[in-house]
This record gives C-alpha cells, structure tokens and sequence, in this order.
C-alpha cells in the first residue's frame, strides 16, 4: 500500500518504537512512582528521559515543566478550560483545528470572548491581525503551527514577538502537525504552552501527547482531572507542582516508552534531515499536480518552505470522498477526503461544506510513490472525461 495519511497518524513507525513498547510490556509492566521495587523504578525511569528527550527536542530547560496527556486535544482542553474565565477574551485564527475550536465555542456559551482572526485563502496569517484583535481583557493568544488542512505554516516567531510587548497574555501553540517534522523553539518563539501528540511526526503510538507550560503558567490553570499522582499520597487535595499537578491517574507508560524511542529517532536523524526529505516530497507531488491545469484545485500556499508535507486538492467533477476510495480500491494509495475537523479553515479557503482530498507525506515515503500517486490522479481525469 501507499500511505499518504500521515497528518493524521504516521505509519509505518520505527523499528524502535515497537521494540521499546515490547519491552516495556515484557520485562518491565510495572507503574511508574506507584511502588518502590526494581521495576516501578525502571518505569519511573522510562519516563522521566521521555520528558527529558521532548525537552531537548523543544529547546526546554527543565523536563518537569512537560506533561504528559493522551494527545494534543487533551494538552489544549488542559490550557483553554483551565484558564480562561467568563470576561476574558483569547485570540485565535480561522484555520484552527476543532481540537482548539470546539473548546473555545464551549467557553464563548459562559462568558468568555473569542476573537477569530481571519487568514487569507491560502491559510497565511498577517501577525498585525493578531496585534489588532489584542484588548484589555485578552489573556491568550491560541494558535495552530501549521494547518491540517492546506499545511501552510503560521508565523508562530513573529507573533511571538508581537506578544512580547503584552507579558500578561499567555501563548499557545497547537504543534500537532509540526512537532518532529520542523524546527520548534519555545525560548526562540515566546511559547508559553506547546501542545504535542505523539502519533504523527513524532513516531509514537496513539493514545499519547502532552504540553509544556512555562514556569509560573502553572498557577493559573486548574487541572482537568484530579486523583492518584504517586507523590504527596497523604494529601487530598491535588498537588501543586509541575508535572503532578496535571497528571492524576496511572500514566500510558507503554505508550510512553515508544514515544520515547520516536523522539529519539527524530533527535537520531535530525530535524533538517526530516523536514528536507518530506519538502522534496511535496515540492515533486505540487509540480506533478500543477501540470494537470484546471483539472485540479490546490489549497494552500505552493512554496515548500512555506509549508508541512501535506497537500489539500480537488478534482473537477469528482467528489473527494470518491477519489479517496477508487484510490484506495484500485491503487491502494491510502488519503483523507472531507472537513479534517477544521470547519473554519475550509471556509476560509473556499472548500466547504464539501471539503478537499488530503495527501500528507511522512520521512518514510518515497519518491516512486509520489510519482504513482500522480500517475493514479492522471487515469482518475481519463476516467472521467471519459464518463466511465
């Protein structure tokens, strides 16, 4: 088969990944700062250089200050619900995933103002917009990296220097598609929250993810859960420090475990190694598509640097949920049709309600099967014209 689904979960994983969950599951099994014998040791162990390996990867001083959730929609909820209060007012943009959309509609029914920054129809932010949509009230700016729909990636940097004038406003990053495919820098872009998941460009399992949140960020979030944390068990009341105070519960610390090998074959090969291999991939699939003129409809920017290895089009005539199944079915190339949970950034680039067909490329594709998938699209178009 051929899997261009990647912005939705990376296959195949690496080597590593698996090897590191069996054994976890084999030779450890034990919880993590549950018990005090060899093996909950170990899987305290597993952890602990998870974070310190996310750390790294993020340019993070201290690994406490990165939590570990089920995704990136849990690390988000974390922040948005645990912040903001009736009166405050957060700014985001049009092209937000529903993992950030949905919460805020949640938030805006009690009280809380949303300010939703319209993009163009290529899915580019002017950081002007941001600085204007910013008043009294506003206590967060939350925004996507890149776009899960067109992958053009946000001037994250430049609206972190906007914010830098406005140190009472905390800054959110929805890294979901980017983290582990390009450079992410929290001290270099003013993040004060990055939320990651852990099975797309980071090579881990589903059921994994998490959030860093800068140091004294913490006190002005309640947690979404509260319960067993392993530490302070004589008290009832939650913990306050970092990273107990967001993390009740038993931890997926098999989940954990092939997060931590995923992060490091990512650390391993080198995000410029990563990133220019899935651009040469996009570049050659864009100048493949282009040759097919009015037949296609590409969203988004075209520029590579501009963007993730991910490509939102439409075929004249062809519905996208019919091109990803005859794909499927007759090539066994393996895409994503419709909304992608963006609503808002279909609208803002012109495909909804109907949506695009999505192809998202990942470090283990291949140059050949760009060039199939292109010669797939070519017999789609005959086909059609030719009314079979």
């Amino acid at each position: 088969m051929i899997y261009f689904d990647n912005a939705a979960t990376s296959f195949p994983k690496p080597a590593s990944t698996l090897e590191a969950m069996a054994n976890y599951l084999t030779k450890v099994g034990a919880s993590p700062g549950r018990s005090g014998h060899r093996a909950s040791v170990e899987a305290s162990r597993i952890v602990y250089e998870a974070r310190e390996l996310v750390a790294k990867l993020f340019n993070i001083s201290d690994p406490l200050r990165i939590v570990f959730t089920k995704n990136a929609t849990e690390a988000i909820n974390t922040v948005l619900l645990g912040m903001l209060k009736p009166g405050d007012h957060v700014v985001t943009s049009s092209m937000e995933h529903n993992s950030v959309m949905r919460p805020l509609r949640y938030l805006s029914r009690r009280g809380v103002e949303v300010s939703v920054v319209s993009c163009t129809e290529s899915g580019v932010l002017d950081p002007r917009r941001v600085r204007e949509a910013i008043g009294p009230q506003t206590k967060l700016v939350a925004l996507t990296h890149a776009s899960n729909v067109t992958g053009t990636i946000l001037p994250i940097e430049e609206v972190g220097e906007v914010l830098k004038s406005y140190p009472g406003i905390g800054f959110l990053v929805d890294a979901a598609q980017t983290a582990g495919a390009t450079a992410i820098d929290v001290e270099a872009m003013k993040i004060d929250f990055l939320a990651f998941t852990g099975h797309k460009s980071l090579f881990g399992p589903p059921g994994t993810g998490g959030f860093f949140i800068r140091e004294g960020w913490e006190e002005q979030i309640e947690p979404l859960e509260r319960g067993g944390t392993g530490s302070r068990s004589e008290w009832e009341e939650q913990p306050a420090f970092m990273p107990d105070k967001f993390e009740a519960g038993t931890l997926n610390t098999v989940g954990i475990a092939g997060l931590k090998a995923g992060v490091d074959f990512v650390l391993h090969e080198g995000i410029e190694k990563i990133r220019k291999k899935e651009r040469i991939l996009t570049e050659r699939f864009l100048s493949g598509l282009e040759a097919f003129d009015e037949n296609v409809k590409i969203y988004g920017v075209r520029e590579g640097k501009d963007k993730i290895a991910l490509v939102s089009f439409n075929i004249s005539g062809l519905s996208p949920s019919y091109v990803a199944q005859v794909l499927d079915e007759n090539w066994a190339i393996m895409c994503r049709p419709g909304l992608h949970c963006a609503p808002s950034a279909h609208r803002t680039i012109g495909s909804f309600p109907v949506g695009t067909v999505r192809f998202s490329f990942g470090y283990f594709n291949t140059e050949e099967e760009i060039d199939l998938a292109l010669e797939a699209l070519k017999s789609l178009i005959k086909k059609r014209d030719k009314g079979a």
